[in-house]
This record gives C-alpha cells, structure tokens and sequence, in this order.
C-alpha cells in the first residue's frame, strides 16, 4: 500500500525531519517505512522535486525512494533551483538516502540531462530489465546501515550507472559483486528495502539526524 502524507500524525514529532522526495517522478514508497521512520521519532514531510524550488524548511534528512525519474528527466533537469538545493544539502555531509530512482537523481547526468551531481556518476537507460530479490551485506558504515549488516531487497530497473572513482560501495550483493554508493553521509543503491525487515535501519536513519 502507497505511503501518502495523509497518514501522518506531524504533532507528535518534534526530533528529526525527514524530507521524502514525492510527485509522479517518485511514486514507489513503502508505506512501513513512513511509519517506521515516525515509529523512531522522525517527522516526514514530503516534496516535489519537479515542482518545488527548495528542500522543506528545517530538513535533517532527505530520502529520494523510486520511481521513474528517466519519464520525468527533463522536468527534474530543468528545475536547477531544487538540484542545486540537494546538492548542497549532500554537500553539508547530512544523512541523504536513495534508493533505485533517487540514485539516478544524485547522479550527474541521465541520457544526458543534468541531475544533481551529488555523485561522481553518469547513468542511461537500456533495453536491459535487471529483476530479483538480493541478499546484501553493507561494505561501508553509512545512515542506513552499520558496516557488516546483513539485509535483504530487490532490483528493479532497465538503467545502468557508470561509477566515477571517489565513492565507495554500499553493498556486497550474493553472487553479484559491489552494487550502490557511499560518499560522506550519503547511502545510495538501485537495493529497495523494506524496513519492516531491517527495523533497525529507521532508528539509525533517525539517529543520524540527531
């Protein structure tokens, strides 16, 4: 069931504010990890990256979950106000988190229009569906996961990225090799994962904001 920002009780928190990137270009979230995230003491606010102009006032932590960011890419490309604005937040070593159509939005380039440049890498679409359920252990300490954390995800996406070299990866994938980025307090990986079986990632998350 899709998280919608309905569901939120924003009273009750008052720790760490978590910006959730939202609209049509980032349509896939898990609902639990909302929850998870407000279970830990977070308020989540949302955003549009193709619309709004700045990050939410007061934002301690971004997640940038999937979706499809190559349908939006112009859109994205062409709002320079809000990419400048991740990028400097990423830039502030805060905790950022994306997951799958949040890596293609970090990147510095998708099939040649501008992202936000927060990481050293270019990516491009492909006829090339890369589909499955991963077993993963985190490579690097990061806002997501403690270095040697054990967790499960799944792919889904027709992109490939082309890694620069200042980044280090996120994940050890089972039979699959290094997937994903670490840079400063960002986490970002084509991994989508359901926090409900990594409970302990949405305290560290929130942690981290504090």
């Amino acid at each position: 069931e899709a998280w919608s920002p309905e569901t939120r009780d924003l009273d009750r928190y008052e720790v760490a504010r978590v910006a959730v990137a939202t609209g049509l270009s980032f349509s896939f979230l898990y609902r639990e990890n909302m929850e998870l995230l407000e279970g830990a003491g977070a308020e989540v606010v949302t955003f549009d990256p193709t619309t709004d102009e700045d990050l939410p006032a007061g934002t301690d932590t971004l997640y940038v979950g999937g979706g499809f960011p190559e349908t939006y890419a112009e859109a994205l490309s062409t709002n320079g106000r809000m990419r400048e604005s991740v990028r400097a937040f990423a830039a502030s070593g805060r905790p950022v988190v994306a997951e799958c159509g949040g890596l293609l939005y970090l990147v510095r380039e998708l099939d040649g229009h501008p992202m936000c440049g927060v990481l050293d890498a270019e990516a491009t679409m492909t006829d090339r569906l890369t589909l499955g359920y991963r077993e993963a252990r985190a490579l690097a300490d990061s806002p997501l996961a403690g270095r040697g954390a054990n967790v499960r995800g799944h792919e889904f996406h027709y992109s490939a990225v082309e890694p620069g070299a200042s980044e280090r990866p996120a994940w050890e994938l089972a039979g699959r090799g290094q997937e994903g980025f670490v840079a400063g307090g960002v986490h970002a990986s084509y991994l989508h994962t359901h926090w409900a079986g990594v409970p302990q990632a949405a305290r560290r998350l929130v942690e981290a904001c504090r």
